[in-house]
């Protein structure tokens, strides 16, 4: 039960229940919206998506959702889609906040611009993740004084930018105290889908309630006729409403009978408009051309129509029609349908006369003056395709791409120059395709006409469709025609876009594995570019499409280059390449900087392929709770700019992740679910890498036969999991499995072929790996050599590999009887796991060293480890001393969801103080083991049945400095 300002109690029986239509057949409907906000005004905000049918009493609900806020002391924000505004920049957003924009003190000054941008108030070009966490900063800070209600109706008619951004916010409201309402028409399923936030279906009144609305409205219908009604409105308020209204002289006009029930309506509606005076008609129908105008210039149409003066008092009669309503002191329809019958009814020439007439009076706004002009024209212009252009180039200043596309699509409508249509539609589909709306960009793909491009634009057209339609992967005919037009840009004049072209050409072959010769055909085409060799661009090229021919070179530039590290874009080229070359260190260190580059300018679609990089990158070099941050983030921001196969990518990384922490079942669900999806065709590396989760699992769950059999397909080129390259970080878990299951020599073979690829190009991981795999899997003569080698690496930045070499190295001495010897690299093995968080390996480590004779207490889970991603993200940026704001704009949250966080981390790590994060996060990256180790015993039993040796026997080696106790792990 809420309670008003002044603390008297509102019952939703006396404010949400104010209209026959909506207490009829609603209380269910009526209780989630109290629900909602009663849970807003204790902070604990949520947005509902309320979905029916025209008619339905999606407004009604609304209203009562309106009046029920007002009485608990609640503010209320509202905006309504219109047909007549989907095309300008944030309309839809403006008229939601304009009540709170003119004070905006409280935003940093670098969200102030960005809001002013967006509104077209400032030179700014603000991308939409900043647009939506400014709107939700000043929501936030206005909630904090007033809890708030967002009212959205006819959210399908919003432009799509204002849509972006309530849905960015929508999903953030979880610790604020604001509810949001959003109504949409059932038949526009595509809006708000997918997003995340609840969803109210609105569905027909049963026949109790239908017939209690139609008693109400319609008391003297006689028993025939009203059974004849409820068939037709068929649970439908409005139409019960409505259809009596229909009734003359006790009958029911029988032509509306054959209608579907909108037309029904909407006849309904036609047939009242056309019963008004001719003046009322004329306002009515220029208002149902921009619900948005003026007072003045609807009456200038008007008057236009009529060829004399129309007061503003003809709009009376629509009004006691129930046509028009005030609301709030603005002029609207009483419904959607109103406004589609009448622009309906109006005859052609009527409607271009009265866009005409309103794009003449709006000179000083040239966006909806292009709308206009557009609608009063039959056929080609160039004038106006040229003002659409323009507006086009203003939506994009003003970040709103969207209505970029829509405007640019309409300008080549309009004009009769083939060469210019094909133009202005590659333009709208490159902004489609950053907007990840694949169904629209392949649409303006398709209607484009190459033929009529120059050699630089069909490249370009060819890069939008890599994107929007890259088909299989594996198709070497695309690699041909990509990299026939790079020659064809390059001799026009554009090496930027011929070297786009061979990036895309490039990556295919990684992605799908192809065979170096196949790679050879780009690195061919580079070669005629003139690019500079140590060119971001040269090295990613070179390192996806050719690693074995030309990966040495570009390990040996990747470490040395001083590359520009405000170019963001040349960052991910140059992590891009150390990653695909086994160089995680270099890999992390350009990545971080793209990363960090990205999310500074808000590029959030970037950014999540960027992190979904770095979270990889990063489980190889031991940084595990970053890689969790790193994958959760990736995974929620693909999702949310609607990148689908960067979200695949992410749980591949995560799958892998989980299996290497020891969580076998969570690891299979995910590896199956990225396997499953048919995102991953062809696409090898994120195939491989939930296969390889899957092998890590089932060797974590001491199933190594199956362990082993998983593996193997990661080294079989027929394979739909095979990729090349990464197939060799795989050999220790091949090795490992291998050992356990006691089928070493299935796998010789496999370690003879990566020797061979390792004698050809010095990749790091790869030669950890094979080193690894050689020690574990050498026979007892050589295994002495095969250790000491793979120990001689350097593993300072790679705290897995150590931890497990070892632990291999540990196991290894124990068997040979040096069980005092044995001991060092296996307690560092432990300490390693623990520290890690990879508790199958920690089981094995200490499984060892009790057969070497000495206990070890069970690893103490960190508290650290029950942080969330984004917990564990904001515990980091605090640590580092930003502030909550500064963190909230990092994370694309509220500073009051910073707070909220922060006040559950403290507990969790065990601190009082926000100085004492850095000494707790340095704890949980590399927390020493809470053992209380036991001195040795003698009589402890090993795991493979062996007795323990005596301690005091020689031995004929000492454990690498790197195994010592006291190594930083």
């Amino acid at each position: 039960m809420l309670q008003s300002g002044d603390g008297r109690e509102v019952r939703h029986g006396e404010d949400m229940r104010h209209s026959q239509e909506v207490v009829h057949g609603r209380d269910a409907e009526l209780a989630v919206l109290e629900r909602l906000l009663v849970n807003a005004r204790a902070n604990r905000g949520a947005a509902l998506v309320v979905r029916g049918h025209a008619g339905i009493g999606k407004t009604m609900l609304l209203t009562a959702a309106r009046r029920y806020a007002a009485a608990a002391g609640m503010t209320v924000l509202t905006t309504n889609g219109a047909e007549a505004e989907t095309t300008l920049p944030f309309a839809g957003l403006h008229q939601l906040l304009a009540p709170l924009l003119h004070d905006l003190r409280a935003l940093t000054p670098r969200l102030q611009r960005t809001l002013r941008g967006a509104f077209g108030q400032e030179d700014t070009r603000p991308d939409l993740f900043t647009v939506g966490l400014a709107v939700l900063e000043l929501l936030g800070d206005q909630a904090a004084h007033t809890p708030l209600l967002l009212l959205v109706e006819d959210a399908h008619w919003l432009d799509p930018e204002t849509l972006d951004v309530l849905v960015f916010v929508a999903r953030r409201l979880t610790v604020e105290p604001i509810a949001a309402v959003i109504a949409v028409r059932a038949q526009h399923t595509d809006v708000l889908a997918g997003t995340g936030i609840g969803q109210l279906p609105v569905a027909e009144l049963d026949d109790d309630a239908a017939r209690r609305v139609l008693a109400d409205h319609a008391p003297g219908l006689g028993p025939g006729l009203r059974e004849r009604i409820l068939a037709q409105a068929a649970g439908n308020p409005l139409a019960l409403v409505e259809l009596p209204r229909c009734v003359t002289a006790d009958v029911l006009d029988d032509s509306l009978e054959l209608l579907p029930l909108n037309e029904r309506l909407e006849g309904a509606f036609a047939d009242r408009f056309t019963q008004l005076p001719p003046a009322s008609r004329a306002v009515v129908a220029a208002f149902s051309a921009d619900t948005g105008c003026p007072l003045p210039a609807l009456l200038a149409a008007a008057r236009a129509l009529t060829g004399s003066e129309v007061p503003a008092e003809s709009f009376q009669p629509a009004i006691d029609a129930g046509l028009l309503q005030v609301q709030a002191r603005r002029l609207r329809f009483r419904h959607p349908l109103v406004r589609s019958a009448v622009y309906r009814s109006v005859s052609d020439f009527a409607r271009l006369t009265v866009h005409s007439v309103l794009a003449d009076t709006f000179a000083d706004d040239p966006d909806r003056r292009a709308w206009h002009r557009s609608a009063a024209t039959l056929g080609p212009d160039e004038d106006i395709s040229g003002e659409l252009e323009a507006a086009a180039a203003r939506a994009l200043e003003r970040g709103a791409l969207g209505v970029a596309v829509t405007d640019l699509d309409r300008a080549s409508e309009l004009t009769g120059d083939p060469a210019r249509r094909s133009s202005l539609l590659l333009q709208a589909a490159e902004i489609a395709s950053q907007l990840h709306d694949r169904g629209v960009a392949a649409q303006l793909v398709a209607k484009a006409s190459p033929a009529q491009g120059d050699p630089v634009d069909r490249g370009r057209l060819a890069l939008v469709r890599d994107i929007v339609e890259p088909g299989d992967v594996r198709d070497t005919g695309r690699i041909d025609v990509l990299c026939d037009l790079a020659l064809a840009a390059h001799a026009a004049g554009d090496t930027n876009v011929a070297a786009m072209l061979c990036w895309r050409a490039a990556s295919r072959c990684w992605w799908a594995s192809l065979p170096s010769e196949i790679g050879g055909r780009v690195t061919a085409v580079l070669a005629r570019l003139g690019l500079a060799d140590d060119d971001p661009r040269t090295l990613a090229i070179s390192a996806y499409a050719q690693p074995d021919v030309l990966g040495a070179d570009v390990l040996r530039q990747l470490p040395t280059l001083i590359p520009d590290r405000t170019d963001i874009d040349a960052m991910r080229f140059l992590g891009g390449a150390a990653l695909v070359l086994g160089d995680f260190v270099t890999a992390s260190s350009y990545m971080g900087t793209a990363a960090a580059g990205y999310r500074a300018q808000g590029r959030a679609a970037l950014l999540a392929r960027t992190l979904s990089s770095t979270g990889f990158i990063r489980l190889w070099l031991g940084r595990w709770p970053a890689v969790r941050a790193d994958t959760e983030e990736a995974e929620a921001l693909a999702e949310e700019t609607g990148d689908h196969f960067w979200v695949v990518a992410a749980r591949a990384s995560r799958a892998l992740h989980d299996a290497m922490c020891g969580n076998s079942e969570a690891a299979f669900r995910l590896a199956d679910d990225v396997l499953a999806s048919p995102l991953v065709v062809g696409v090898r590396f994120a195939a491989e890498a939930a296969q390889h989760a899957r092998g890590v699992a089932a060797n974590a769950a001491g199933r190594h036969d199956e362990a082993l059999d998983l593996l193997i397909r990661l080294f079989d080129p027929s394979d739909a999991t095979f990729q090349l390259d990464m197939s060799g970080w795989a050999l220790p878990d091949l090795a490992d499995a291998a050992v356990r299951s006691g089928r070493q020599e299935e796998v010789r073979e496999i370690l003879a072929r990566a020797e061979e690829r390792a004698a050809r190009f010095p990749s790091p991981a790869l030669h950890r790996s094979l080193a690894y795999a050689a020690a574990v899997l050498a026979p007892e003569p050589q295994a002495a050599a095969a250790f000491a080698h793979a120990l001689a690496m350097d593993l300072g930045d790679w705290p897995v590999h150590r931890a497990r070499l070892g632990l291999a190295y540990g196991s290894w001495l124990r068997r040979r009887r040096r069980i005092l010897e044995s001991r060092v690299p296996l307690r560092a093995a432990r300490d390693g796991f623990d520290a890690l968080g990879a508790a199958a390996w920690g089981r094995l480590a200490r499984e060892e060293l009790r057969a070497a004779g000495e206990e070890s207490a069970g690893r103490s889970a960190p508290s650290g480890e029950t942080l969330t991603a984004q917990e564990l993200q904001t515990a980091m940026l605090a640590a580092a001393g930003l502030s909550n704001r500064e963190i909230g704009q990092r994370l694309f949250v509220s500073h009051r969801t910073v707070s909220s966080h922060l006040y559950r981390i403290f507990p969790k790590l065990g601190i009082t103080a926000r100085s004492q994060l850095r000494e707790a996060l340095d704890a949980l990256q590399a927390r020493p083991p809470a053992t209380d180790d036991r001195q040795p015993t003698n009589h402890s039993q090993p795991v493979d049945g062996s007795r323990a040796a005596d301690d005091s026997q020689p031995t004929d080696a000492s454990p690498p400095p790197s195994l010592q106790p006291g190594a930083v792990v």
